[in-house]
């Protein structure tokens, strides 16, 4: 029987089903995305979430919405330094716009008819005063009036919920302990609610695929820094709406403030949520307070990864064969390239003591994974330990790289250069080209 691709996808994202279970997501959901008809999928996909045991805060926005009622009313909207200025006229249209969408969210996520991907989900969705809220005030006497700002966060009462397995949905509209209501914005609840449960992710979404190159091309991962710059080079040309903005921001100051991931996924892909959170590249934009790609010492618990990542170039004879239990005596000698749990490079530096000298040996990348020069920092960090141990030589022996080699400094070299113990090794019949580098 052939194995499909269904099968296939499932089997590689088992992993990340154990590794987000338990886990607490915000997802924020801006009115942009809610006016699509992708709506409907996107909601289906949380509910999934939630099938497969993530806790889920989920914060939905309105600004397209209440600019569309406003307008409806002939109210003109006001903002000041882009925050929107909430008089008593607009705040009551602002609160039934969001009342309503609140509505509309938990109606779907109330669904569980046959046939539908919600059938038997049986949700429970739970809002309430867990956001309390303050006034913004008069800035440069411009007064706010009922638009407000975050005062806390009730963490306790919104973990309660979660570990009784419901889904939080909250709005921008949240009550004061006056007891009166303030228009916040939805990138704000977003990211203090994040921050405060320490959230493991906050994902956001956007018209675009996630934040792109100069190219197009969707960048899969920033840090807070570059992304903040980013965000300081973009221009009304760039067709960027003032929720993606928002979120972009609000991804960094969460970041800053201890949240692990953020992530920028598509609201028009249909299921790009689940791409990005179940396959091991994604498809969107990740802000990450650190890579998810790390540069480590093997230990023996990396056998059975460092096997899988040589065992094809052994076969197709470009490797010589190591052994398993050849390779547990030599684990210690590896440094690993790892991704989510995946061993995606590994090199190896072998001692020539007596001869001064080390062996930069076993460089393998996984070819789903060629394209960033993974294989230079394996060297690089190689050479930087065969200096700290005092060598004056690294070499090598390839079959199949040999301009590689000559492109980061190493010279062919005859087989006399060899260490003793490594000459007295040499397969002849391989005829493996020789290199080495002068450390010294």
């Amino acid at each position: 029987m052939r194995t499909t691709e269904l099968v296939e996808g499932f089997r590689h994202s088992a992993s990340y089903v154990n590794a987000h279970r338990g886990k607490t997501f915000v997802v924020m959901l801006g009115g942009e995305a809610l006016a699509q008809s992708q709506f409907r999928s996107i909601i289906n996909d949380i509910a999934l979430l939630h099938s497969l045991g993530i806790k889920i805060v989920l914060v939905h926005g309105a600004r397209p919405q209440i600019d569309e009622a406003l307008a409806a009313h002939n109210l003109a909207p006001e903002y000041y330094n882009g925050v929107r200025i909430s008089d008593e006229e607009s705040f009551r249209v602002i609160k039934q716009v969001v009342g309503g969408l609140q509505l509309d969210i938990t109606a779907r996520l109330s669904m569980s008819l046959s046939n539908t991907p919600m059938q038997g989900a049986q949700i429970n969705v739970v809002s309430g005063n867990f956001v309390i809220a303050q006034p913004l005030g008069v800035d440069n006497g411009v007064d706010y009036c009922l638009s407000g700002k975050v005062r806390r966060i009730d963490v306790a009462g919104l973990r309660r919920q979660l570990d009784n397995h419901g889904i939080v949905l909250l709005g921008p509209v949240a009550a004061s302990v006056t007891g009166e209501c303030f228009n916040l914005t939805a990138e704000e609840v977003a990211t203090q609610i994040a921050v405060k449960l320490k959230a493991d992710k906050m994902i956001g979404f956007s018209a675009k695929e996630g934040i792109l190159d100069s190219n197009g091309e969707v960048i899969a991962e920033l840090m807070p820094t570059d992304a903040q710059r980013i965000l300081s080079e973009l221009t009304d040309e760039d067709n960027w709406c003032v929720g993606t903005r928002a979120f972009l921001q609000a991804s960094i100051d969460a970041c800053r403030n201890g949240v692990a991931r953020c992530h920028f996924v598509s609201y028009l892909d249909d299921g790009a949520l689940l791409q990005e959170l179940f396959s091991r590249d994604g498809i969107g934009t990740q802000i990450v307070t650190e890579s998810a790609e790390r540069l480590r010492r093997a230990t023996i618990a990396d056998i059975g990864g460092v096997l899988d990542l040589i065992r094809p170039l052994e076969q197709a004879g470009v490797l010589v064969r190591r052994s398993r239990e050849q390779l547990e005596m030599e684990i210690e000698q590896f440094m690993l390239i790892e991704r989510d749990g995946l061993v995606i490079g590994c090199a190896a530096l072998y001692p020539f003591e007596e001869d001064n000298a080390g062996e930069f040996a076993c460089l393998v990348v996984h070819p789903d994974y060629r394209d960033a020069d993974r294989g230079s920092i394996l060297l690089k960090n190689i050479i930087g330990q065969a200096k700290v141990r005092g060598y004056a030589r690294l070499f090598a022996l390839t079959t199949r790289s040999i301009h590689w080699f000559l492109e980061h400094g190493f010279q062919i070299v005859e087989v006399d250069a060899l260490p003793n113990k490594k000459k007295q090794l040499y397969n002849y019949q391989r005829k493996s080209k020789i290199l080495a580098l002068d450390l010294q």
